[in-house]
């Protein structure tokens, strides 16, 4: 018998896939969501619309990669199971295919410190993943090592991916990077930004990390 408890955290997973279409973070199926859960996590099922998505479509997976064979988790599922393990604060995650985010993953741009906004993704830029084939080890490695003490980063040619301590705020962190990558791109039109000194970031790095959201 499922508990309550999964049901909630399905029911939740379900409400912010739904967003990630209603905020035009992704189109259609594309993207996917996921929340720590016991010694594992949920995850938006492979391939389903998120319009159509039903409780029952929602898969549990193992942190050693376990999953019952009649439901089929998102062919991302790897990622998410290496930032979970890897990142103990990490207890939501949101990737999205957001237009912005990945237009500047095409042409492997991070996100320099242009806004103080940077900071709220653990650093004073936003990094681009080298590109790897979707739902490969490879990728799992690459996304790992942008995310050095990070929550966000681009993924060359593919999309941003972010994480935190619930999927309010994770999803919320991602439409920030949405939006800071709008930003550049407009910023770039007009010439080189200027870019704040790694002295200045450090200071809004340590505010950022009282920063409340209302």
């Amino acid at each position: 018998m499922v508990s309550s408890k999964t049901n909630k955290k399905k029911n939740d997973v379900i409400k912010f896939s739904k967003m990630l279409n209603d905020k035009k973070l992704s189109a259609l199926r594309s993207g996917n969501i996921s929340v720590r859960h016991n010694n594992g996590f949920l995850i938006t099922p492979s391939g389903k619309k998120y319009s159509s998505l039903k409780v029952k479509d929602i898969v549990f997976v193992s942190l050693d990669g376990k999953y019952e064979k009649k439901y089929k988790p998102s062919s991302e599922w790897r990622f998410h199971q290496d930032i979970y393990i890897k990142k103990k604060d990490a207890q939501a995650i949101v990737h999205t295919h957001s237009t912005n985010a990945t237009a500047l993953s095409v042409h492997k741009k991070p996100i320099p410190a242009f806004h103080y906004m940077v900071a709220l993704a653990g650093g004073n830029d936003i990094k681009c993943a080298k590109y790897a084939t979707y739902g490969t080890r490879e990728l799992s490695k690459n996304i790992l090592k942008a995310l050095n003490n990070r929550k966000a980063c681009l993924i060359a040619n593919h999309g941003q991916i972010v994480f935190d301590k619930n999927l309010p705020d994770a999803f919320e962190l991602a439409q920030e990077v949405e939006n800071l990558s709008l930003q550049y791109i407009t910023a770039l039109k007009l010439g080189k930004p200027k870019i704040l000194s790694l002295k200045e970031m450090n200071k809004v790095i340590k505010k950022a990390k009282n920063y409340k959201r209302d």
